[in-house]
């Protein structure tokens, strides 16, 4: 068991304007399963990174562990090469013997080493790739977001094996895989760092209640302010009015005064302007107290989307409808029949290989939304309602290059809307002018996102919206669906999300 000790730790990227971290001071103890958490852009990868010693900083990170990192890079020819020629490569001193005992436990042969990398599927690299990680004693891991892309099974697999380690830190955006993993948390707040004992859940919990207790402190310490003001402007409207009164007097009316009269009414206008440099005061020590309440505050704005309704209740019908290439000697699937009709949320569920992302380019072929590839055979019936606006998000974030300004005048979206949207799902306004190859994974998802909202549908179709996108934007969309119920059909394996969104599931 070790110490990871961070002081005073500085940190920002060339020509940026903000600091990514400024004077962080907190401690972490490597025999801890700890989840990372924090909003998009906020560092959680960076930080990594400064474990690994990639850049420089300002401060210091005290540790006699080593740390390893999850996922691997690999190169184009390692890919096309079966795992068992290349994993010593990517993780010296790695012995196969081992990595073949780590992929028993994540419930995988071991015959999966010895094929091609890249023809096998995501979840199956990614268990290759934790197997790799897992299979020496002497690091402290950092496992950033390994669930992204896999199907409910790998998830449920991933889960498992994660809960039976220590001595890791795991970014993942994932509620059910953080609160199956976990013992500790670090969050990055919007202006603080925590580390706290539990899992996402507890923590969640802990952070509503804190956010409800600063609510009704600030709330108080404003009407205190308040009253206080009131006060002090009645005190000083006094005191100006009394000293009017020093000079010049009608002996008819005050036939008592007299000149001594004058250093009495002085007397008495110090005393009220001493009453209120003493309301100011008090009014200075309550926004004191004031400060720092509402800093880490999590209030999600309310997102908008305008569906657009149509003539027809079923917009796709499919019937007995299955597809396959030309290449292959099996079909992607088979006697596959459901509708969509206005107002339904329909989920695609399956495993990674079983057809999502296939049928719904077939369905955006129909709408005459994509053009895609003519090696496809099709039988049966897959055919959208005349007139279909579709909106789509796309699981791949490759196309977005250039600055924001570019992308909104390609696809037609009023920047000052689409800037808007962002904002609304906490992009930070600096990042307005910057080349979108910059952004974080989260970041571009963000990107998509708020150009499908921004673009009136009758249909909605996300392909994995949620792959990289951070828990309260989660949350943010799914009250935006809950509360506009749009039609949409999607495919999503966080099942926090897709639990409580999916009107209808159609399983692959």
């Amino acid at each position: 068991m070790a110490q990871i000790n961070v002081n005073n730790l500085t940190f920002y990227y060339q020509g940026s304007f903000n600091n990514i971290f400024e004077n962080v001071s907190f401690s972490i103890d490597t025999n801890w399963k700890l989840g990372f958490i924090g909003r998009n852009g906020k560092g959680k990868t960076t930080f990594l990174n400064l474990l690994l010693g990639k850049y420089s900083y300002q401060g210091s990170i005290n540790t006699t562990i080593a740390f390893d990192y999850f996922p691997y890079q690999m190169t184009q020819s390692q890919m096309a090469l079966p795992a068992a020629n290349f994993i010593e490569e990517i993780k010296p001193g790695c012995e196969e013997w081992r990595v073949i005992c780590e992929l028993m436990e994540l419930g995988e042969n071991a015959d999966i080493l010895y094929r091609p990398y890249q023809t096998l599927s995501f979840g199956e690299q990614v268990k290759i790739m934790l197997a790799v990680l897992f299979s020496s004693e002497n690091h402290f891991l950092l496992i950033d977001e390994p669930t992204n892309h896999l199907d409910h099974d790998a998830r449920e697999n991933v889960k498992t094996y994660l809960a039976s380690k220590k001595g890791f830190i795991l970014v993942s955006h994932d509620r059910d895989l953080l609160d199956a993993c976990i013992d500790h948390v670090l969050v990055l707040n919007r202006q603080t760092i925590e580390v706290q004992r539990g899992n996402f859940s507890c923590w969640w919990e802990n952070k509503q209640r804190r956010d409800r207790f600063e609510q009704a402190e600030n709330e108080k310490h404003l009407k205190e302010i308040k009253k206080l003001k009131q006060s002090a402007s009645r005190s000083s409207e006094w005191a100006d009015k009394n000293e009017r009164t020093k000079i010049g007097f009608n002996p008819t009316e005050e036939p008592d005064r007299c000149a001594g009269t004058r250093a009495y009414i002085g007397s008495k206008t110090k005393k009220m302007q001493s009453r209120v440099t003493q309301i100011n005061k008090r009014i200075q020590r309550e926004l004191e107290e004031k400060k720092g309440l509402l800093n880490d505050l999590e209030i999600p704005a309310d997102l908008k989307m305008l569906q657009l309704p149509h003539h027809k209740q079923i917009l796709v019908n499919i019937k007995d409808y299955g597809v396959e290439y030309q290449h292959s000697r099996h079909p992607v699937f088979t006697d596959l029949t459901f509708t969509i009709c206005q107002g339904e949320r329909i989920a695609l569920h399956g495993k990674n290989g079983c057809g999502k992302s296939t049928l719904i380019k077939m369905i955006l072929q129909k709408a005459g939304f994509i053009d895609t590839s003519q090696d496809i055979l099709e039988n049966g019936v897959c055919e959208t309602a005349s007139g279909l606006v579709i909106s789509y998000v796309s699981q791949d974030t490759a196309c977005l290059k250039g600055k924001i300004s570019a992308f909104c005048t390609e696809h037609h979206l009023n920047q000052s809307l689409f800037c808007s949207i962002l904002r609304q799902l906490d992009f930070e306004r600096v990042q307005f002018s910057n080349n979108m190859e910059q952004f974080s994974e989260g970041q571009k998802k963000k990107v998509l996102l708020a150009a499908s909202l921004l673009t009136p549908a009758h249909l909605y179709i996300w392909d994995e919206p949620l792959n990289y996108i951070d828990i309260f934007s989660r949350m943010q969309l799914e009250n935006l669906l809950l509360k506009y119920q749009p039609t949409i059909l999607f495919v999503e394996h966080d099942a926090a999300f897709y639990k409580k969104i999916a009107t209808k599931t159609i399983e692959l």
